[in-house]
């Protein structure tokens, strides 16, 4: 047919899903009310209708946007209305048409088109045209191979037509392809592209259908295997019921297999799990075999594989919980804060395992469950300390009597998520023997690198510990194994200021015993005078559980006394303290009441925190003997006899004897006998308190110091710095001498200490001198030897004997 080049204005048909060819015809169905109007419209001005496809099927009401631009003028041959209100309509294609406006009527559509001539074949492309139908036809005749069902009408019109525009516009019309390929076809004005297209899109649809088509027959094998295999199982089972048997091993291990298959699991971890089922499945109900093998598959089987916790990456909510539920604790809260911060900016797994290291009762157990808290993540609690056995860790074989999986596996399994914070309390009290070494066991576990297939000898499949958090506590952690050690991110904990006691327990402690003891805060009250009374004279702890324990005895008390109705309310003060826990036990702010000659302060650090400890010297005379009392290590004692001899090397320049080392006895003390003490760091203190007895000066009491000495005088640096001022602190020290190359380690000293003590740097033994004693050293004058002047001493001591 002649086309027309000028505009036509039609009743337009917007088409979901459907794309009609010229000279096809088509029967669908019209619903929307606009479509049906311009089908009646259609009907009335000669039946002709433009049919245009729409890019979203459900577009309800489309505008000129949501439809292509190229699309078929059809002619109405039939309409029949059906069921549901709807209208069928029988279409004939008649030829291409571009839409250049539409007209969006508020019941119909109408349309400007603009007809899209086909364009013309010459000679040469005829030629093209021959081979490309042969390709055409090859690759259909593949294609309905494949796909299966084609009418043998469409089958031998495609493969007997040599015309090639009507094959470019039969085929597509016929083949279920894409509506999208449809349209694209539809567009192509040259017939010899649009046989090119069809021919990639055969070939596509072929190499997808036979795709389909293997994986569909590996489906309908393995359902056909499966369907066999249920079909064996219920004939056994109607055998076992037959013959009285209850106990169905088979029903059992399909049971059993179901699970498996439902957990996401790895191959490997599957088939070792369905390798137990099998061996099940062969055994008697009853045997002992089989029980072992039931209790291991209920037991990995309840593990929560796959199964996490929804967690809480809000850093302000976090500092929020962390800051209500402890007071103080800075590092340990600001390491936390930046874990969230990392796995909300990376969207990372865990990294480092922090260990927190301090003196019992400052609050490490307790900050890893507020962590927990303030994450969102399940809290499990492994006490390790007198773990000895390597089992306890990685399980034993479950072929063993009363064989069962280590401590790791069985927390993830008690807190019932594969992301929990697992805490292990007091790592450094583990300990090895001839059953191994649960510190060893425990390599493979905090270690990044390896714990996503940590492999239990109990489970025997490997199971990803990367998403759990692993916090773990330590008194003292030098007593951790060194590659345990380097593999963890060690906090240290000092020991809490005066002012952080007093407000952990007005903030905590005492609510806290309120509600043990069954009392209300109108009944029963601590001043804030009694409670830094209390601090000072009835505890020295570097945590709060004494103080924990001794608000509690005062509940108690009080408690008894609303009972007894001695008193309906109950206020505790400085001038009754002494009423609910007795005498003060410690002295406060000072540990001498006023300076001696022979006795200096030094500081000492212990795996409960930093403690003061005071050196005695005293000279008598004898023949040169040096004794050590008060429980001296070797290493302290070495310490002493290198003071000595420092000493002894600046003697000729002090007025003292330079023969004092064979003219007398030197009696070295530390008091608390029964407290074992050892270390270098008490080489300034020993040798201040040997000067101190020797030259009748005496030494500061508000000076504290900590130190190595070399023979040479040099100061060294010693460990343990922050616990030690926070020692010094509690008890009134004002000035603290500490070695030059330990400046860097204040910044880890707490603030309040830092603004209330004094710290003097020093790096020779003269520094010390300079700063440790009331008054100067008297000097020797020149030529002239003077013996040591002892009878001062003596003297004192017979007064002291004759009294």
């Amino acid at each position: 047919m002649e086309l027309e080049t000028n505009l036509v204005h039609l009743p337009a048909l917007a088409m979901r899903g459907i794309v009609l060819f010229p000279n096809n015809t088509l029967s669908f169905d019209v619903g929307r009310e606009k479509s049906k109007k311009s089908v009646a419209l259609s009907i009335e001005k000669g039946r002709l209708i433009f049919l245009i496809g729409q890019k979203d099927f459900v577009t309800v009401d489309p505008s000129k946007s949501d439809l292509y631009r190229v699309g078929t003028v059809a002619e109405i041959k039939q309409t029949v209305n059906v069921r549901g209100g709807n209208i069928r309509v029988v279409a004939e294609g008649l030829y291409r048409a571009k839409m250049i406006d539409l007209f969006n009527y508020p019941d119909h559509l109408e349309a400007d088109i603009l007809p899209y001539p086909e364009k013309v074949v010459r000679l040469k492309d005829e030629r093209e045209a021959g081979a490309l139908i042969r390709s055409v036809r090859v690759l259909f005749s593949e294609y309905s191979k494949v796909i299966g069902g084609l009418p043998k009408d469409v089958t031998l019109r495609i493969m007997t037509s040599e015309d090639i525009r009507f094959l470019s516009e039969y085929i597509p019309a016929n083949l279920m392809l894409k509506y999208e390929d449809k349209q694209r076809i539809l567009e192509v004005s040259n017939c010899l592209l649009r046989l090119q297209y069809i021919a990639e899109i055969l070939d596509g649809e072929i190499n997808v259908l036979t795709l389909e088509n293997e994986i569909l027959s590996k489906v309908r094998t393995s359902i056909d295997k499966n369907q066999r295999d249920y079909m064996l199982r219920e004939q056994m089972r109607v055998i076992a019921e037959e013959l009285g048997e209850t106990d169905n091993p088979f029903e059992e291990a399909g049971e059993y297999e179901d699970k498996i298959w439902a957990l996401p699991l790895s191959e490997e971890a599957k088939n070792k799990l369905l390798s137990e089922v099998k061996k099940l499945s062969k055994m008697p109900s009853n045997s002992h075999d089989a029980a072992v093998i039931r209790s291991y598959l209920d037991y990995v089987l309840a593990l929560p594989f796959g199964v996490k916790s929804v967690e809480k990456n809000d850093i302000l909510y976090a500092e929020k919980i962390l800051n209500r539920d402890h007071y103080g604790l800075s590092k340990v809260k600001e390491r936390i804060l930046e874990t969230i911060a990392v796995k909300n900016r990376s969207g990372g797994k865990n990294t480092n395992i922090i260990c927190l290291s301090g003196p019992p009762g400052v609050g490490k157990t307790s900050i890893a469950k507020s962590i927990a808290s303030s994450l969102g993540r399940k809290y499990v609690r492994l006490a390790l300390g007198g773990v000895h056995d390597e089992a306890e860790i990685r399980g034993h074989r479950k072929t063993y009597i009363g064989a069962m999986p280590g401590k790791i596996i069985d927390a993830v399994k008690t807190a019932g998520t594969t992301n929990p914070l697992i805490l292990l309390d007091e790592i450094d009290k583990l300990s090895g023997d001839y059953k191994g070494d649960p510190s060893s066991a425990l390599l493979e576990v905090l270690d990044k690198e390896q714990n996503f297939s940590f492999k239990d000898n109990y489970l025997e499949i490997p199971f990803d510990l990367s998403d759990v958090m692993f916090i773990t506590t330590a008194n003292n952690s030098s007593a951790i194994p060194a590659p345990l050690y380097d593999r963890m991110e060690v906090i240290e904990l000092e020991g809490y200021t005066r002012e952080e006691k007093f407000q952990i327990a007005k903030r905590h402690l005492i609510k806290k015993q309120l509600s043990e003891n069954g009392l209300k805060a109108s009944e029963m009250k601590i001043t804030d005078s009694a409670l830094y009374l209390l601090i000072d004279c009835y505890t020295r702890e570097a945590g709060v559980r004494e103080l924990e324990r001794k608000i509690s005895s005062v509940m108690r008390k009080s408690a008894k006394k609303l009972c007894d109705g001695v008193s309906d309310k109950i206020s505790v003060t400085p001038k009754n303290l002494s009423d609910y826990l007795g005498a003060p036990i410690y002295l406060p702010d000072e540990i001498f009441p006023k300076t001696e000659t022979g006795i200096a302060t030094g500081l000492a650090w212990t795996a409960a925190g930093g403690e003061v400890l005071p050196i005695e010297v005293l000279i008598l005379k004898g023949s040169g003997k040096t004794e050590f009392t008060g429980k001296l290590g070797d290493v302290f004692k070495e310490s002493c006899l290198s003071a000595i001899s420092y000493i002894r090397s600046i003697s000729d320049k002090l007025d003292i004897d330079n023969e004092f080392y064979k003219n007398c006895d030197i009696h070295i003390h530390a008091p608390e006998a029964a407290t074992p003490k050892d270390g270098p760091s008490a080489g300034i203190t020993i040798t201040t308190a040997i000067l101190s007895a020797l030259t009748g000066v005496p030494v500061r009491n508000d000076i504290a110091m900590t130190g190595e000495i070399t023979l040479k005088g040099k100061v060294l640096p010693i460990g343990g710095l922050s616990q030690k001022a926070m020692a010094a602190h509690r008890l009134g020290i004002k000035t603290i001498l500490i070695p030059s190359k330990n400046v860097k380690d204040l910044e880890e000293v707490d603030e309040k200490v830092k603004k209330e003590v004094a710290f003097i740097p020093c790096s020779d033994y003269s520094e010390v001198i300079a700063n440790a004693f009331t008054s100067s050293l008297p000097i020797r004058k020149k030529s002239e030897t003077k013996p040591l002047n002892i009878p001062d001493a003596t003297k004192n001591n017979e007064a002291f004997m004759a009294q």
